[in-house]
């Protein structure tokens, strides 16, 4: 089976133009022209690299690629001696002399057959083997090998992999740079799923590449203070049918099993495509907190057990070379059932002991629709698209709370029911004006509304200290933004720039039973600006500047009750405004006999923070509320580090290291509980001020044993991390992993023994808002075996798809 790889021709071709054109235009007036097909089944070959050389073939004159029915059409070419030359993976790379002159300017080649390769494609393999870093313009490509995937079964748990991204095990919640203002998308686009479930449902055999784009363009809609994580999956675009299967097995204390099936159909004018992932499996964590001003204790055992299944239709149709229309639909069912018991001992006083338990059941489903047209102009790279994104969200909750003690506390149950809908349409407009200007323009509408509907059984107290039924909430929260771009840039030479500018009009309106909570209404500009210098093929400068936006989540803004323990309540702040991030970067790529290495330093300056504010609950003195509030002005700056190596041809590496430091501003109250005559009157009210200086190092190992096996060692070190409610711990694991190959590289057995010293847990100390220490643990010591393998005919052709698949969107800013 050839294994078509377009982006390495694309990248072959992205060489040619920073050489061509060396002679005067005027006098360049010679062109090469043909068709290249295969040998055995006499089919074109699209999207091969056509190479132009100089006679003694040390330098490339310039090239391009061929057409969908395999033509091409070289042309500017001076008088001369040259060598041409045709190269596609999986066919041996045509080459014959040619002689441009004023007699004979231009050529046609007729056709060209490129004969495949008789032995198997082992090197093609080997660019999938080990996990590459590569830095581009905005952002940096994580290439993800077998040596990564091999972490674990789903996104969530390679994500702790990726340099400078860290995922909460407990939570799911995910972070980059340290700060969790950061939006998640799958091939450029935003999901309703919750960020945690979605990560978990996506297969990790299923991703290609992850971008880190932690600077975009004006582009790129402005959200997400530290910038963008993109999970690009992987496309089959072979001829005919192709699919690929794959399954895992993954036993901590208890078992997770996920599996996924990808299928491809290619012919004609039509692709169609389709999949199916699933995961399903139980989830342990415990822990506990002692609070040290009245020596109590609260123990908590959590037991999740969980169902995901996610399911993708889609079809390309290819009316012709310029139009391509394309639709495709996302469906998500999740359903879940949680049990667990906080416990709290008063080893002082053991009368007041309590122990709460509660169990919980809740399912959701999401919808996504997308419909995409693109018109590409007879100039290469000048074209329109036209894409409209539709997605429903639709969760019910059901949760109920009992408690045993002497000192008697409420049994309530809670019911919470949340519809989301977004709707995202985009026009962008790409025209390269000449060959070293580039022109993009684009026109969005996003329209956000989310309904979360909320009653329980349970009672609160009212202003006079009476217990009262909890009232039911209907709380409504939309979004409407209009927003036009303009980004212009320019190569010369060693030198390139990119200039842009993004308006943005937004509504925003949250409504509490009818009753008008919020509103807020503001345009805004967002420029950025970057300056890439190459002073040669081996080191790249870099610097760059954004401006960017937080926008408050459904979460920090909903004034429900999110969750309560008989201690703490957490609830939203409607309140909330947006805070507005200035981003400064300056990278530094060196490229490597054996490796590369990237470096960069980047500094923020944040205005009106949003961050955790802790209180005392007025109407119990003993207990915290958890709310969300919008600070000063704040900055923060880092350093990241990472690079790969191989220093033996049978051992290579991936290492990164990245450091921040932040100044987080919050409010918390403290009270002297113990006092007994305390009151409201004795709270004090701080503004709490945090210096953190965080970093963390990764490290993976791979060892090459033979041609079909393969070791891994993956270490991780988290340092010392202050928050604002707390101190942590520094956390460490090591996970070992092995993988052999067979059926010719069809299929892939993999083995990963996770945290294999059992070292991986969050610990952590506070005083706000009282003198506390606890730690939390959960199943990451674990085995996971995995099994998958792809099958069909085998026969690529590159298809037009690619300028959706290949990059996400890079060059349009439509769809973020």
């Amino acid at each position: 089976m050839k294994k078509l790889t377009l982006l390495f021709a694309l990248f072959l071709c992205a060489l040619f133009p920073s050489h061509s054109n060396a002679n005067d235009p005027d006098d360049a007036l010679g062109s090469i022209s043909g068709t290249v097909v295969d040998n055995t089944m006499k089919q074109p070959v699209a999207y091969a690299a056509v190479v132009i050389k100089s006679e003694d073939g040390s330098q490339t004159v310039t090239g391009g690629i061929t057409m969908e029915d395999g033509t091409f059409d070289i042309k500017k070419l001076p008088d001369g001696n040259f060598i041409f030359e045709v190269q596609f993976i999986g066919y041996k790379t045509y080459s014959q002399k040619l002689v441009i002159s004023k007699d004979k300017r231009n050529i046609n080649l007729g056709t060209i057959t490129l004969e495949e390769e008789t032995q198997n494609l082992e090197g093609v393999e080997v660019v999938a083997e080990k996990t590459t870093i590569e830095q581009r313009v905005d952002r940096k490509v994580i290439n993800v090998g077998k040596d990564l995937t091999t972490a674990g079964a789903s996104a969530s748990d390679i994500m702790n992999n990726i340099p400078s991204v860290n995922v909460d095990a407990q939570t799911g919640d995910i972070t980059l740079r340290g700060n969790s203002n950061v939006r998640v998308m799958v091939d450029g686009k935003l999901s309703n799923v919750p960020v945690a479930q979605l990560l978990k449902q996506i297969p990790s055999t299923s991703i290609k590449s992850i971008e880190l784009i932690t600077n975009p363009s004006a582009k790129y809609n402005p959200e997400g203070m530290s910038g963008i994580i993109n999970i690009i999956l992987h496309k089959n675009a072979n001829i005919g049918f192709n699919g690929n299967v794959s399954m895992g097995l993954t036993k901590g204390i208890e078992a997770k099993f996920n599996s996924s099936i990808d299928l491809n159909y290619r012919n004609g004018k039509f692709n169609f495509y389709g999949n199916y992932g699933n995961n399903i499996g139980k989830w342990v964590n415990d822990g506990s907190i002692l609070r040290v001003d009245e020596n109590s204790r609260q123990k908590f055992d959590f037991l999740n057990n969980n169902k995901s299944h996610l399911y993708k239709l889609g079809v390309d149709f290819y009316l012709n070379e310029k139009n391509t229309i394309s639709f495709f639909t996302n469906q998500n069912i999740y359903d879940g059932k949680g049990y667990g018991t906080v416990a709290i001992n008063y080893f002082e006083d053991p009368s007041r002991n309590l122990t709460q338990y509660f169990d919980d059941l809740s399912d959701n489903t999401s919808e996504q629709y997308n419909f995409d047209y693109k018109l590409d102009f007879g100039k290469e790279g000048h074209n329109i698209e036209l894409e409209v994104d539709h997605n429903l969200f639709d969760s019910g909750q059901d949760a109920d709370f009992r408690s045993v003690g002497a000192v008697v506390y409420p049994n309530y149950k809670d019911f919470v029911d949340t519809k989301r809908t977004q709707t995202t349409a985009n026009l962008d407009y790409v025209n390269p004006l000449d060959s070293i200007s580039k022109l993009e323009l684009g026109l969005q509408s996003r329209n956000f509304e989310s309904k979360v509907d909320y009653s329980s059984t349970g009672q609160s107290f009212n202003s006079q200290g009476n217990l009262v039924p909890t009232p039911s909430t209907k709380f409504i929260y939309a979004m409407d933004i209009y927003s036009a771009y303009a980004t212009f840039g320019q190569t010369y030479k060693k030198w390139s720039y990119q200039m842009g500018i993004r308006i943005e009009d937004v509504e925003v309106k949250a409504d509490t039973n009818a009753v008008r909570a919020f509103t807020d209404k503001y345009t805004q500009l967002y420029p950025s600006a970057f300056v890439t210098y190459s002073p040669n093929e081996k080191d790249q400068l870099q610097v760059s500047y954004s401006r960017r936006v937080d926008r408050p989540g459904l979460d920090q803004v909903n004034p429900i009750r999110e969750f309560a323990t008989p201690l703490i309540s957490s609830f939203g702040n409607p309140n909330l405004v947006p805070q507005f991030t200035s981003s400064y970067e300056l990278n530094y790529t060196r490229r490597l006999k054996n490796g590369s290495i990237t470096s960069g330093v980047f500094y923020r300056s944040i205005t009106d923070e949003i961050n955790r504010a802790l209180y005392v609950d007025r109407l119990d003195l003993n207990k915290t509320i958890l709310t969300y509030d919008n600070f000063d002005k704040t900055s923060a700056y880092g350093v990241e580090v990472s690079g790969n190596y191989r220093p033996l041809k049978w051992w290579n590496i991936n290492g990164s290291f990245d450091m921040y430091s932040q100044t987080q501003r919050g409010f918390s109250e403290t009270l002297d509980t113990t006092d007994p005559d305390a009151t409201e009157d004795d709270i004090i009210t701080e503004q709490v001020e945090v210096d953190n200086t965080a970093w963390n190092l990764r490290m993976n190992n791979s060892f090459t044993v033979t041609k079909k096996l393969t070791l891994q060692a993956f270490g991780f070190y988290r340092g010392r991390n202050k928050s604002i409610q707390f101190d942590a711990n520094p956390m460490y694991f090591v996970n070992l992993g092995a993988r052999y190959s067979f059926d010719d590289g069809k299929g892939t057995i993999s083995f990963n023994y996770n945290d294999i010293f059992n070292t991986m847990r969050f610990a952590f100390e506070g005083d706000y808002p009282y003198a506390q220490e606890g730690a939390f643990n959960w199943e990451s010591n674990n085995v996971y075996v995995g099994l998958s393998y792809r099958f069909g005919s085998g026969k690529n052709r590159a298809n037009q798809r690619k300028r959706r698949d290949d990059n996400t969107k890079q060059g349009g800013g439509g769809i973020l």
